[in-house]
């Protein structure tokens, strides 16, 4: 268990190329659907703590398109970009994810996401299936664990300030 500032995140290798993550949230799921595939809300929370989100586009269709550019303090951005392959509002995304640095490889995974609603709030799973071993890897190498968990806590936060707004 990984802790961040307020949820704790189950982090787990369910196969030789897949990482996932699981989270409870004390969030209705719609909410949290809401705050993923809006880029009103999602330029408020995705992304590691001292970054912010440049741009942000969802086409959320099956065959849609999607992009972020993520700023960090130091001022380097990195681009994301992939296309809706699943769309089941508000219990499941799939999505494909490509972190768009050539010089990395452009490096590019599925990605799934559900939202199932629980008697205290949405047990949030998060899904990355990478092309190999050694891709999943490298990426866990490359810290995205921690940033993960930092998204999710950022996310839970920004989703309590879209709950009291909508009540």
């Amino acid at each position: 268990m990984l802790a961040g500032k307020s949820v704790e995140a189950k982090v787990s290798l369910p196969s030789d190329r897949e990482i996932m993550f699981t989270c409870h949230f004390r969030r209705r799921a719609d909410l949290l659907f809401e705050a993923w595939t809006n880029p009103d809300h999602l330029k408020h929370w995705w992304g590691c703590e001292g970054s912010s989100i440049e741009h942000c586009a969802i086409d959320l269709r099956v065959g849609g398109a999607w992009s972020l550019v993520m700023r960090m303090a130091d001022g380097s951005e990195h681009p994301f970009h992939g296309t809706y392959r699943e769309v089941s509002c508000p219990h499941r995304l799939v999505y494909t994810e490509c972190y768009d640095m050539p010089q990395f490889g452009s490096p590019e995974w599925l990605t799934t996401v559900t939202f199932e609603e629980t008697s205290e709030g949405t047990l949030l799973t998060h899904i990355l299936e990478h092309n190999s071993r050694e891709v999943r890897d490298g990426h866990l190498q490359a810290g995205m664990q921690e940033g993960t968990i930092n998204t999710l806590t950022r996310l839970d936060e920004y989703a309590a300030e879209m709950a009291t707004r909508s009540i």
